[in-house]
């Protein structure tokens, strides 16, 4: 009951967070330079013809009231069309938004199952030669990951998997060029081919996906790793592993305490990177031409598109503010002491 009430407090902080960013959002950018009625009929164009189109656009009523317009629309899943290429901007995020949560979930995916298990392994005193050679490996890693740009990394792979081995294909989407892309039901590519039981179709999307979702959790699992495996060297030297040993618990009962210790942090740090993945899911769109939600706003904002643009903010505060729910909540459940007013007691 606690949890259900402490869930309906924090889901009251989103609409007036979401009210308040799409606002300013909606002011910034009618700041961008450019009369979208005169940019979407032209140069050409008569200026009786771009007055209309204005009057059309409610771009002659105040700013507030533009706002309420918009956001009326907004509720109604309108979210404007686009003048560059006169499609719904709704239809487009439902097209596209599926493609980088994709990639979001399995660069997440790939960290949680070989750089989490990693971090925790080679956080353990033991002198095994695999685990010594692991540490080395993966402080290397560390190393690395920290300062190799994701834009850098996709090239550099396609430039030896794909151009110099020709292992795995190029930058050609999430199918190949000769693919028959299956019936849209989710986006996510590889759940649509396996509905359509079309398994040639999927490996193909297997392959186009390996190097950029390995990218994504190369680059931004690094931190996850490093706050994980420095927590539990932390949590197997405190006082309490020392003392759990001296009363004689099991190593397996005493390296689980360490690793519940450990974990309260790192879902911090997860729900930061996780953010950090939304912005570089941008940039290996482009490297990779995923045609995800990212690479749309990038050609919005080079074209000055105003409703794909409010529409993809709109989007990033939303994802935004329930990831810090959900970590929130992890951490809510992992330590009762939190009260509802966001303090331990």
């Amino acid at each position: 009951m606690r949890f259900a009430f402490y869930v309906g407090y924090r889901l009251l902080y989103l609409v007036p967070q979401v009210l308040l960013i799409s606002f300013i959002t909606f002011a910034l950018v009618r700041l961008l330079p450019g009369d979208p009625a005169r940019l979407s009929l032209g140069p050409l164009a008569p200026e009786e013809a771009v007055e209309k189109l204005r009057e059309q656009m409610f771009l002659d009523r105040p700013l507030f009231e533009q706002y309420l317009i918009w956001l009326r629309n907004a509720l109604e899943g309108n979210f404007g069309r686009s003048w560059v290429n006169g499609t719904s901007v709704a239809q487009d995020m439902i097209q596209r938004v599926p493609v980088t949560l994709e990639l979001i979930f399995l660069a997440l995916a790939m960290i949680f199952l070989v750089l989490v298990p990693l971090a925790i392994v080679t956080a353990s005193r033991s002198r095994n030669r695999i685990v010594a050679f692991l540490r080395r490996i993966t402080f290397g890693y560390g190393m690395l990951a920290g300062a190799l740009p994701d834009f850098l990394l996709g090239l550099i792979l396609i430039y030896v998997f794909f151009t110099k081995l020709n292992w795995l294909p190029g930058p050609e989407g999430r199918l190949g060029i000769l693919d028959f892309a299956p019936p849209f039901v989710t986006g996510w590519i590889l759940i649509d081919t396996l509905l359509a039981g079309d398994m040639e179709t999927f490996w193909s999307a297997v392959r186009h996906l390996i190097l950029p979702v390995f990218t994504l959790a190369f680059v931004y699992g690094a931190p996850i790793f490093k706050m994980l495996r420095s927590q539990m060297e932390s949590a197997l030297n405190s006082d309490v592993t020392v003392y759990g040993e001296a009363i004689g618990l099991r190593p397996a009962t005493v390296f689980l305490r360490a690793a519940r210790l450990a974990a309260a942090p790192t879902v911090v740090i997860v729900g930061t990177i996780v953010m950090f993945l939304l912005g570089g899911a941008v940039l290996v769109e482009s490297v990779f031409n995923m045609n995800g939600v990212g690479q749309y706003a990038v050609q919005a904002i080079i074209t000055a598109d105003y409703a794909p643009i409010q529409a993809f903010v709109c989007f990033a505060a939303i994802f935004t503010m329930l990831v810090y729910l959900i970590v929130d909540l992890v951490h809510f459940a992992m330590d009762p002491r939190i009260k509802v007013g966001g303090t331990a007691s």
